[in-house]
């Protein structure tokens, strides 16, 4: 077999061509118009993601990843948002008012939780036994020590009266309002002081030493609160300018106030005083503190609303001097001053005197207020001041109360002296 014989003519013939037959063309000829050229698509960033080539093989589309979903980042917050003011997909807003409870277990747990609000609300009412003006508020400072008690007393005293408190003993009474006294008192340190001091507690003011923290007379004193009856509590955080790390206060700030909530409850109060500017706290916190001292609702307790309790602001040994002369461990007659609580008080009644103990009334006497509120008081001449402190102990006002004397501050120019018969014979001579 070998390669393919061409054909060869003969000689003498020739082969010709086939002739093809005639077109019949129409008359006229209508082609339709040509489509406009098409424009190369343009891919985008998305769709050449899609095409993905391996290498060596041309126009064959590959498998690739599904779509991840975001969990986090600015857009998924912004969608979380939009979701949780109640938009819907076609962006329109709904009113929640508007439309009914979609689930019924819902809305029995909303209308359950609402009747338990309304629940709590409600108190029984308490008989409230005081006659006349309220007694001052007791407030009580209590802290361990060289924590900033008595200074504290010292810049509210200042804000309060504008007078400069030298030494604070014994309760200091202010007026804070047109219808409000505050009654400071420094709580001491000893286990004794302390119980006594909670018995009697309207506020209790717990300082905490915030460069050092939580220390054991603080937890004595909540305790010994807990079982005379929880008065309300509000926590102040001092020695915080000893912190130079910003970082490290605010860590410091958030600990200590999570582990008061521990202590009171969640929620409760808790102020910083940041550091002493001319050895004072500054005015703006002392100011905040304050407003809410005066703003403040006490809790009627119903122990001490039915019975008859006083704190003693000044006391006076009226025992004749003959009778201390002859015998000096003889009975000695005590007369104590100070503002009444809880319900009356009667002659003859039995009274317990904390660390003396169980004495007998011989009478008791009901005398003018030492420190009225501005609107219970009478009108005043131009001579007289408006009294808005009282603090007997502590040297602050008119009267200084030592064991022994009594001490009248007379300003100069209010002195009048009399004229002696011998200096109006000098005079006439």
């Amino acid at each position: 077999t070998g390669p393919k014989a061409h054909p060869v003519a003969h000689a003498g013939t020739r082969q010709l061509p086939k002739p093809s037959p005639p077109l019949s063309l129409p008359a006229a000829i209508s082609y339709p118009p040509s489509p406009p050229p098409r424009r190369p698509k343009t891919l985008t960033s998305k769709d050449a993601a899609k095409l993905t080539m391996a290498p060596g093989d041309t126009g064959v589309e590959q498998p690739r990843k599904a779509h991840r979903v975001a969990k986090s980042g600015a857009k998924v917050r912004k969608k979380k948002g939009k979701c949780a003011a109640g938009d819907d997909e076609g962006g329109e807003r709904k009113n929640p008012k508007a439309f009914a409870f979609r689930s019924a277990t819902k809305a029995k747990r909303l209308q359950s939780r609402s009747a338990e609000i309304e629940q709590r609300r409600l108190h029984v009412p308490i008989m409230d036994r005081s006659i006349g003006e309220p007694p001052p508020f007791v407030v009580v400072v209590q802290g361990p020590p060289q924590v900033g008690k008595s200074l504290l007393i010292k810049c509210l005293v200042k804000h309060y009266t504008k007078q400069n408190l030298s030494d604070v003993r014994g309760p200091i009474t202010v007026v804070s309002g047109k219808s409000r006294r505050v009654q400071f008192l420094e709580c001491p340190s000893d286990i004794n002081g302390m119980i006594d001091a909670a018995k009697i507690a309207d506020l209790a003011l717990l300082l905490i030493d915030g460069s050092y923290g939580f220390e054991m007379d603080t937890f004595e004193f909540l305790n010994i609160m807990q079982v005379h009856g929880f008065p309300k509590v509000m926590g102040v955080l001092t020695h915080l300018d000893q912190f130079k790390d910003v970082k490290k206060l605010r860590k410091t700030k958030q600990r200590l106030k999570h582990r008061f909530w521990a202590e009171i409850k969640e929620g409760a109060k808790l102020f910083y005083l940041s550091g002493l500017i001319h050895g004072k706290y500054t005015k703006r916190e002392v100011h905040n503190l304050a407003r809410f001292i005066s703003v403040i609702k006490p809790i009627p307790l119903s122990w001490r609303m039915a019975h008859p309790y006083l704190l003693a602001d000044r006391f006076e040994d009226v025992t004749s001097s003959e009778s201390v002369r002859l015998n000096r461990k003889c009975d000695r007659k005590i007369t104590l001053y100070g503002y009444l609580r809880g319900c009356n008080m009667k002659r003859g009644t039995k009274v317990h005197i904390t660390g003396a103990g169980d004495f007998s009334l011989s009478g008791v006497t009901s005398l003018a207020d030492p420190c009225p509120l501005p609107s219970a008081a009478k009108k005043r001449g131009l001579r007289d001041k408006e009294k808005l402190f009282y603090a007997p102990m502590s040297g602050l006002g008119d009267l200084l109360y030592d064991k022994d004397a009594v001490y009248i501050n007379i300003n100069d120019h209010l002195v009048q002296f009399s004229n002696t018969d011998d200096n109006n014979a000098s005079k006439k001579q």
